[in-house]
């Protein structure tokens, strides 16, 4: 009980990226090693977490804290979009990608921020969807398997 009441004090939120971390900024976006021109926008820190364990990206991030949904009240002013605007400034910055879940609201969102980010002097994308690796066709859903059809590209 007392390690977790210990871990609850040490840990704070990064001021830059929102990250979790014992510091502020954290060591993600102190990190001399990260690549400062490109910037994944994650919607919360599971899914920057979900990134850095499988050791594909080496840029820096921007955590949204959740998702647009007008089911559950969650409006821009509740996400940290503002911050991300801010940042897309940064000269050194080149490309803004958007890691939002396939999900409605995902979808939603990434293209509310992708306007946003509109006039910056950035290139915007987002993470491909599709059949995964390993996946059978007779077991895909029909979204996945349309969305993959028009994702194709020549080999």
């Amino acid at each position: 009980m007392q390690a977790l009441e210990d871990a609850s004090e040490k840990v704070c939120e990064c001021g830059t990226c929102g990250n979790l971390d014992l510091a502020d900024p954290c060591g993600i976006c102190t990190g001399s090693k990260r690549d400062r021109s490109i910037l994944c926008v994650v919607e919360d820190v599971a899914d920057l977490w979900a990134l850095e364990r499988a050791q594909v990206f080496r840029g820096l991030y921007h955590v949204l804290g959740g998702v647009l949904s007008a089911l559950d009240g969650v409006g821009p002013e509740d996400l940290n979009i503002a911050s991300l605007v801010e940042r897309a400034k940064a000269p050194e910055l080149n490309e803004v990608i958007l890691a939002m879940n396939a999900t409605v609201d995902g979808q939603t969102t990434a293209h509310y921020v992708c306007d946003r980010l509109k006039g910056q002097n950035v290139t915007v994308s987002r993470l491909a969807h599709g059949v995964p690796v390993g996946g059978e066709l007779d077991y895909l859903d029909d979204g996945t398997l349309q969305t993959a059809l028009k994702a194709r590209r020549p080999l």
